[in-house]
């Protein structure tokens, strides 16, 4: 990462940066806008696009930008691009092919909504940086199809704990130590929480209260990890990952005690989680290493006995680190994470409740389904429905509360981008 610095310091002397335009002004959005305006050498955010046009406006007078240009066309945005002039506009599609935007990020967390966005602007020649694993998690592999036959780069973001394992990974790969083991550490997970119990905290921190609830239900930590797998090659070790609970503060380090050890070194590994222990909201990962001697200098560096090492880092930074991810694609065509093929491990979507006849299905975070990961092939031979392709489905047969729902329970809405991306997904990786 180091290297960085140093590109993006040349391009701002320059005068050179890196243009971006901006999906999303929620509460990640804000944060990003904050950052790209205020510390992010090299990188200029050109534009942010959102559907309430006067949140864009909020972002970037929060960031110090205190007059930006809104805009209707993409004429109107490419003239404030050339001229300097930061824009906002409700219509994302022109940020997706301006000329003179060199990447879009995409920060909404919408499967749908980001789908469109991410093959428009992939189509347009744009790299494209996803702060939406719900998307990766849903349709990345064939997102990553389209990307690599455009010539450019799609990647999740810096900062999350899926890239953040990722880089862990790289590192780890790059000394001789095999990975056995992706894990995330979490405080808290129940499934049946709901938008109405999550509520007060969201508003506490300005926050969504179903995307807070994705979050508590378990679904979010299901995607990450799913994006993780689809890189890495890793598998889960039974639906819904085995997500051992320890004592509060329980040291990471000691986490080869809480998996089974045959599990990991008798395959490609898998992707997990722990409740409870620290440092949260860290990752770490469980790596072995064949030559004996090797083996021992880890013992002597204090990575303990083996034949399990642990190696954790004890922050993701989220917003702060997004600025590498936009400099490592557009400047050295790498992604932070992406899938390295077809999709290995998905997110089902599972019943909050019994559910109905008629129910309508209301997508990740709601109260009517979590999200537990499961390999691909069991999603493929149960015809095991998504929970990133859930919002709208209509229930056509009762399912019991705890049970997954298959395609074969739901009546899904017409017209959905997403599900044509998903049905090319199965059928070119089948």
């Amino acid at each position: 990462m180091i290297i960085l610095d140093c590109a993006m310091e040349r391009r701002a002397s320059e005068g050179n940066p890196i243009r971006v335009g901006m999906v999303g002004a929620g509460y990640m959005g804000r944060a990003l806008a904050l950052q790209l305006v205020t510390a992010a050498r090299g990188i200029e955010l050109v534009a942010i696009a959102n559907r309430h046009g006067e949140r864009a406006l909020q972002a970037y007078q929060d960031a110090g930008v205190a007059e930006p240009l809104e805009v209707e066309t993409q004429a109107a945005l490419e003239e404030a691009v050339r001229r300097g002039r930061p824009a906002v506009t409700e219509d994302e599609t022109l940020l997706c092919r301006a000329e003179g935007v060199d990447a879009v990020v995409e920060v909404t967390g919408d499967v749908e909504f980001g789908a469109r966005v991410g093959m428009e602007a992939i189509g347009h020649g744009k790299h494209v940086i996803l702060m939406n694993a719900e998307l990766d998690g849903t349709l990345g592999p064939i997102l990553k199809h389209h990307a690599d036959r455009a010539g450019v780069v799609v990647t999740d973001v810096d900062g999350d704990q899926p890239a953040v394992l990722m880089n862990l990974y790289r590192f780890l790969v790059g000394i001789g130590v095999r990975p056995v083991l992706c894990g995330n550490i979490k405080g808290l997970q129940d499934p049946y929480r709901t938008p109405a119990t999550q509520e007060s905290f969201a508003r506490q921190w300005g926050q969504d209260a179903v995307k807070v609830t994705s979050f508590a239900d378990g679904s979010k930590i299901s995607f990450e990890q799913a994006c993780v797998a689809n890189a890495t090659g890793m598998r889960v070790a039974r639906r819904g990952m085995l997500g051992p609970t320890v004592p509060p503060g329980t040291p990471v380090e000691q986490a080869a005690d809480w998996y089974p050890l045959e599990e990991l070194l008798g395959g490609p590994g898998i992707v997990d989680y722990v409740i409870g222990a620290s440092p949260a909201p860290g990752v770490f990962i469980l790596g072995t290493i064949d030559h004996p001697v090797q083996q021992g200098y880890l013992t002597y560096y204090k990575m303990g006995d083996g034949p399990l090492h642990c190696f954790h880092t004890p922050f993701h930074l989220c917003h702060f680190e997004v600025q590498n991810s936009i400099a490592r694609a557009v400047e050295f065509a790498d992604a932070a994470i992406a899938p390295a093929a077809g999709p290995l491990v998905e997110v089902v979507a599972t019943a909050k409740r019994d559910l109905e006849p008629g129910d309508t299905l209301d997508g990740i975070g709601g109260y009517l389904a979590y999200g537990q990961c499961e390999n691909t092939e069991v999603m493929r031979a149960e015809r095991l429905l998504p929970i990133g392709l859930s919002e709208g489905c209509k229930i056509q047969r009762a399912v019991a509360r705890d049970r997954v729902v298959s395609w074969d329970d739901v009546e899904p809405p017409a017209g959905r981008m997403s599900h044509r991306l998903y049905e090319e997904q199965v059928e070119l990786f089948t």
